[in-house]
């Protein structure tokens, strides 16, 4: 199983540097979100220190916006009958799906090497020992990890690439924004800040900030209750509840298409 899985993984990161312009969205996108809300926005939220508060954040946005590489590579193996060929052979069936997500953890972890050097630009720095950096970076793959599986069942439930393009995107962007991932979940009104203090992207967006060690500017609120108090531990708890649940379904999904 591994061996296959690490074969459809290589597949898949071949035919990403034939294309490279499929790194555009995993690459370029989260710059532009750097430079938007750190000299657009950031200017009356907190200048540096809001710079600081918002990598955790951008590097949490980044990786679960990344999860529709699984939802339109699936579905495109779909339409053009690759899935089919790959059932023909003596495979193992997880291989296809974790083949998938392995090879989008690598782009993941392409993307946060190029957010790091770009907050370095802006003037984001690691305040925490190498360690908790380290476990920072080991949180946000994970939860990147527990992405691509809810992107591999998007994707093996949408009809077309065209409605995967749609499906994988249209729940992430209010998830992302009904965070803490760019302001203070604090100031939001009373059903959407519950929602936001207990969002999976709060969650790892807070464990960021405190294993680099970036305070939030000294105008937001701090955040309370136990899902911040415990905010690594909650992280990585709903990455590994995702887990739980999207492998099973993912597989049973494809079985079910695969068998077509």
């Amino acid at each position: 199983m591994f061996r296959d899985s690490a074969i459809v993984a290589h597949r898949n990161l071949l035919t990403i540097l034939r294309v490279p312009t499929l790194l555009v969205t995993a690459t370029i996108q989260p710059l532009m979100f750097v430079f938007l809300f750190a000299y657009i926005f950031g200017a009356s939220l907190g200048g540096g220190q809001y710079r600081e508060f918002l990598l955790a954040g951008i590097f949490t946005q980044t990786v679960a916006f990344n999860a529709a590489f699984t939802t339109v590579g699936l579905a495109g193996d779909l339409q053009k009958g690759i899935i089919d060929r790959m059932r023909a052979l003596p495979m193992s069936r997880l291989a296809v799906l974790m083949g998938r997500t392995l090879s989008d953890l690598v782009v993941n972890i392409l993307s946060l090497a190029v957010m790091v050097g770009c907050g370095y630009l802006v003037g984001w720095r690691i305040h925490g020992s190498v360690g908790d950096a380290v476990l920072a970076f080991a949180v946000i793959l994970l939860f990147a990890f527990a992405m691509s599986w809810v992107g591999a069942l998007t994707g093996l439930l949408s009809p077309t690439v065209e409605v995967a393009q749609s499906a994988g995107l249209i729940w992430l962007f209010p998830l992302t924004f009904i965070s803490s991932a760019f302001i203070s979940a604090e100031t939001l009104p009373g059903p959407l800040r519950t929602i936001a203090e207990w969002n999976p992207i709060t969650a790892v967006s807070a464990s960021g900030r405190k294993l680099f060690d970036n305070s939030a500017p000294p105008s937001f609120v701090p955040p309370s209750g136990w899902a911040a108090d415990h905010c690594v531990e909650y992280a990585t708890a709903c990455s590994v509840a995702i887990l739980v649940v999207a492998i099973p379904l993912a597989l049973l999904r494809y079985r079910k298409v695969a068998s077509h």
